[in-house]
């Protein structure tokens, strides 16, 4: 699976921003996927993830309320749109595809494919 994130931009806070993340290949209604963040000087964090049929998600407590995951699995893509953007959320956002699916994994590790990221600035 290869994934192409892309919605990204400068917003003010208070703001809203729906990013976008584009699978290739057969298998993407296989795979779980996720969204992570990565803010400057800081690790990686989960945001927020969503089961194979869309059915279970869950959202990192900094974004819960604000933010929604969702996925078509006809056309390959995972969304996350995220309203009243607060400058904390500023990062470089990734997603990712797991095979795991017993469970919404939180865990970056159990994440096997991740797209490039796309930036997220939101100024206050």
């Amino acid at each position: 699976v290869q994934l192409q994130a892309s919605g990204g931009g400068l917003v003010q806070a208070g703001g809203s921003l729906r990013l976008s993340c584009a699978a290739s290949g057969r298998r993407f209604s296989l795979h779980a996927m996720g969204w992570f963040r990565q803010a400057p000087g800081k690790d990686r964090e989960f945001v927020a993830a969503i089961s194979r049929s869309g059915g279970r998600t869950y959202y990192a407590e900094s974004v819960k309320g604000r933010s929604t995951i969702s996925r078509d699995n006809a056309k390959n893509t995972v969304y996350l749109q995220t309203n009243s953007l607060k400058p904390e959320d500023t990062a470089v956002y990734y997603c990712a595809a797991t095979p795991i699916t017993v469970v919404v994994s939180t865990k970056m590790m159990d994440y096997d494919y991740w797209g490039q990221g796309t930036l997220v600035t939101v100024s206050s």
